[in-house]
């Protein structure tokens, strides 16, 4: 699955364009390198998204197509900031 798609089913990015504009402008990383929006999301990939000063980090934990509000938290797990 694109990366600007799951983070939108994911509901980490609210809309899949404000998704595409954050990979285009560095604000997303896999895996420590900066992503576009058409990398190929695979299990196990840490994501880490910067809103201004904060920075989220979350792993990969299952890749669904649709996910329901209540579902879509477990398709990632929080990573602890080092």
């Amino acid at each position: 699955m694109r990366l600007d798609k799951y983070l939108k089913v994911s509901r980490l990015i609210k809309r899949r364009t404000v998704a595409n504009d954050a990979c285009d402008g560095g604000k997303i990383t896999v895996n420590s390198k900066v992503a576009k929006a058409s990398y190929d999301v695979k299990v196990g990939d840490i994501i880490e998204i910067t809103f201004g000063e904060r920075k989220i980090a979350v792993k990969v934990e299952t890749i669904n197509e649709f996910a329901k509000k209540d579902d879509a938290a477990s398709m990632y797990s929080a990573v602890s900031n080092k």
